[in-house]
């Protein structure tokens, strides 16, 4: 397994890591996606940990905190031998303190996460979602403050537009807060859109992307098929709602290319859009999930190999779309494009 440091800190995080959205699954959308138990999770932990894979990644709003719980238990015993991420903002609840980043729901979030997670420690927490109604010195002075008292190690975000990143650095900076050294986004071969501004912004400040959701909410995974109506077990007909948006065409386009690749190299399909996305630009790890022993298997035999370079021209030309503005003059027009090459 390939260690990368996370963005511009210390941290070394391994360069395929684990998404916990599974373990506890309930609801209509985690119930969905799988509903792990503890001596499952339990497996699935140990054949990361044989792999080398050592972050596991989950939230409290994932199954209203029992993915942290499934998690903690799973992971008894080795906490030293692991790296914890877990995310907070979401709602838990209806009530006016159950959302949102304020100081006293991040006080209260992290200490319920620790108790949930049965550690005195978190090695990365992320902010879910950017709270537009707490001021960001607010934030970022309590999560420095938590860094100050032991329980949490590293800062990161997830999902934030550009804006809200690089103001939230600025502020960091301004006071010698913490930073933010990892950004969770969604980046597949079926969409591309992290690449328009927050690669860059990534690039130029530091920050690791975690990617979620490699296989495009489940479009990836060479089941999906053109012509055909989705598989009867797949998730699509529950959790299509939930993901992000994807265009038909595109999407079977890209799968052709996948296909055709995969019968070039002997690999599968989702371990050819995943081994695509380890070699883009501030990629630090990318997140893969697993709802048994062989997707997990599977998953992680998308490193220890390369595509050559045609391969990825190939795929980058079938899942290329033009660049929104202000962003396309630097794609289109020599004189922007020599003021700001692009990374990709």
């Amino acid at each position: 397994m390939e260690y990368r440091n996370l963005g511009g800190s210390g941290l070394r995080v391994p360069v395929l890591s684990f998404g916990a959205g599974t373990f506890g699954g309930s609801g209509p959308l985690f119930g969905a996606w799988g509903n792990t138990d503890v001596a499952q999770a339990r497996r699935l932990v140990d054949i990361c940990l044989e792999a080398g894979v050592n972050l596991f990644d989950t939230a409290d709003v994932y199954s209203a905190g029992a993915s942290e719980e499934v998690l903690g238990q799973a992971i008894g015993g080795k906490r030293d031998a692991v790296l914890i991420s877990t995310k907070m903002a979401l709602p838990m609840g209806d009530g006016p303190a159950d959302w949102g980043t304020s100081r006293s729901r991040l006080i209260k979030s992290v200490d319920d996460a620790l108790r949930r997670l049965g550690t005195d420690y978190i090695d990365l927490l992320q902010l879910h979602a950017f709270d537009a109604s707490t001021p960001v010195e607010e934030m970022l002075s309590t999560l420095d403050r938590l860094i100050a008292a032991g329980k949490l190690r590293y800062i990161g975000a997830s999902n934030f537009a550009g804006w809200e990143l690089m103001k939230s650095l600025a502020v960091s900076q301004r006071h010698g807060y913490a930073r933010y050294v990892a950004h969770q986004v969604y980046y597949s071969l079926a969409g591309r859109d992290y690449e328009w501004e927050l690669m860059p912004l990534a690039a130029d400040q530091g920050v690791g992307a975690l990617v979620w959701s490699p296989l495009a909410w489940g479009r990836l995974t060479g089941r999906i098929r053109r012509g055909q109506p989705l598989p009867e077990g797949s998730r699509l007909h529950q959790t299509a709602e939930f993901g992000p948006p994807v265009d038909d065409d595109m999407l079977f386009n890209i799968v052709d290319i996948l296909d055709e690749i995969a019968a070039e190299t002997g690999k599968t399909v989702p371990q050819i859009a995943i081994n695509w996305l380890t070699a883009r630009p501030t990629v630090s790890s990318v997140i893969i999930g697993a709802r048994n022993e062989d997707q997990l298997r599977q998953n992680l035999g998308a490193v220890g190999w390369s595509l050559t370079k045609e391969q990825v021209e190939r795929l980058e030309k079938v899942s290329a779309v033009p660049a929104p503005y202000p962003y396309f003059p630097y794609r289109r027009q020599e004189g922007f494009a020599r003021l700001n090459p692009p990374l990709v």
